[in-house]
């Protein structure tokens, strides 16, 4: 399986997963011609692509679903709360009603030769979720807009060969930054998004031998940069005895919020 980030960051988010029979994006919250690039730069296209799988209905995770579905009429999977909500946002223009497919969380599913499954999450979105995916005996994971985590998040992304998680601030940055303090709330609230001590502490809990390669995604632009989130995510997991890996035991990388990260093949 490959696993490519093409854009992770509060201005967009989209991930490949794919094999050679089946090829599928997390989320479309960059622009179709963003997405085609990102594609054509790990050997893949539009019309390689057979699903998209949405998380939620915020715009950084959709903005490019209307004009990708349009020029790819392939089938979009996500709950029904989400496609409702999805349905109602004009900005994207229209989305093809019979191209939905309804999921549930807990409830797996498959996609050519890959299983799905997606997972609760705490966010301020209708019905938002994670994913894992699973092929030939390797699994992955994608979990952002988190503002906190719990057994069963832990449970879901246990086993993984390869992780996408959120490591989207600094706190001390949040704190002392411009956002006015609601938004400052509610980006620290169990409905926001997950700090970078929060994101090395999660990786505690799921590190563990097989894992090849994490990449730390969805990171702010004004309330975090690179270097930080990677200095402080390795020093939780360095700092904590009982994991079972140290953060020079694999490749640990900051997801890049406009350009595609170089492909890890599990």
């Amino acid at each position: 399986m490959d696993f490519c980030s093409i854009a992770s960051g509060s201005s967009g988010n989209c991930i490949f997963a794919g094999s050679d029979e089946t090829a599928i994006l997390i989320d479309a919250g960059i622009s179709c011609k963003r997405i085609a690039e990102g594609l054509a730069g790990i050997g893949r296209s539009l019309s390689d692509l057979t699903g998209i799988l949405i998380t939620h209905e915020h715009s950084d995770h959709i903005s490019g679903l209307g004009v990708l579905s349009r020029k790819v009429q392939i089938p979009i999977y996500a709950t029904a709360a989400t496609i409702r909500q999805i349905m109602r946002y004009t900005p994207i223009g229209k989305v093809d009603p019979s191209l939905f497919r309804v999921i549930t969380a807990d409830t797996p599913f498959t996609i050519g030769d890959m299983r799905a499954e997606a997972f609760h999450i705490s966010h301020d979105a209708a019905d938002p979720v994670a994913y894992r995916i699973e092929q030939g005996g390797k699994a992955a994971a994608v979990a952002t807009d988190m503002g906190c985590y719990d057994d069963y998040t832990i449970s879901h992304l246990k086993d993984l060969d390869v992780a996408l998680v959120e490591s989207n601030h600094d706190v001390n940055m949040l704190e002392v930054g411009p956002y006015p303090y609601p938004l400052k709330r509610r980006i620290m609230s169990e409905k926001g998004h997950l700090s970078n001590e929060a994101a090395g502490h999660l990786l505690t809990q799921i590190l563990s031998p097989r894992m090849q390669a994490v990449y730390l995604g969805h990171l702010s632009q004004n309330n975090n940069y690179d270097a930080l989130a990677y200095a402080t995510v390795t020093t939780e997991i360095d700092a904590d005895e009982d994991c079972e890996v140290r953060s020079h035991d694999l490749p640990i990388m900051v997801a890049d919020r406009s350009h595609p990260m170089e492909p890890v093949t599990v």
